[in-house]
């Protein structure tokens, strides 16, 4: 309603003022596609084209780079979790380790496809709880065990707040109404010419198709990035892939 009514704000302020600028004798009729109402009008136009689609640009972009510097961050902090389960007593340590291989794994091949839906496997939550409970709940017989837990479960709290992260980057999308204004905008740039009284033809008419299809491919572009794991800025799972290499790497030295 707000949006509405600041719209109708603003039009019912220019025909008041060209109401009163047509009862001074002294302002005359601008007809002219490239007199100064068209010229204003026009970049203007233009003008909030081009914030509309920066904005609908750079949203996208730096949530997608945000969340790739995220899964770097869960990862490494599954690589450090797995290194610290060695100090774990008894079985435990293998245990750990194994489940730990075990959600790295589920992320990829599991997870990683519904992330470009916008939604995370239930399941993957319920690992991690599974994890974080079997290594709270194992005794410690003295301090050196009761490090190792600590260490462990300060790393898997690194892993689920990277979890949190990203499940709000998988949900994530520009604000509403922006791909609506930017498609609104460039449609409006395009045909501002003929609505101003224009009538291009021939060669004239060339520079306006190629400014329609620049334009038709920018909002294409500005819905086809607006999830960080789909599209040409996808996040990949590259990190939790070289993660499952570390493990591999580290259990070889053990």
């Amino acid at each position: 309603m707000a949006y509405t009514l600041s719209i109708l704000a603003a039009v019912g302020a220019v025909a008041l003022t060209a109401l009163v600028f047509r009862r001074v004798k002294r302002a005359g009729e601008d007809r002219d596609p490239s007199g100064p109402s068209a010229a204003h009008a026009g970049a203007m136009l233009s003008a909030m084209f081009l914030l509309v689609f920066a904005i609908a640009i750079i949203v996208p972009w730096t949530t997608a780079d945000a969340a790739r510097l995220n899964t770097h961050a869960e990862s490494q902090a599954a690589v450090d979790a797995y290194w610290a389960a060695a100090e774990l007593p008894g079985s435990a340590s293998e245990e750990v380790r194994r489940s730990l291989r075990e959600y790295v794994a589920f992320v990829v091949r599991d997870e990683w496809p519904l992330m470009k839906e916008g939604r995370m496997h239930p399941v993957g939550a319920e690992r991690m709880d599974d994890i974080r409970a079997r290594v709270t709940a194992l005794p410690a017989a003295n301090d050196d065990e009761e490090d190792a837990k600590a260490q462990v479960l300060e790393h898997l709290r690194a892993i689920s707040t990277a979890r949190a992260q990203r499940t709000a980057d998988a949900a994530a999308r520009p604000p509403d109404g922006l791909l609506f204004l930017t498609v609104l905008t460039g449609v409006l740039v395009v045909i501002f010419p003929f609505l101003a009284g224009a009538r291009p033809r021939g060669l004239a008419i060339l520079p306006l198709v190629a400014t329609a299809a620049l334009i038709g491919f920018g909002t294409y572009l500005t819905w086809d990035i607006s999830r960080a794991f789909d599209g040409p800025l996808a996040v990949g799972p590259e990190a939790f892939r070289g993660a499952l290499d570390e493990f591999a790497r580290i259990t070889g030295k053990v």
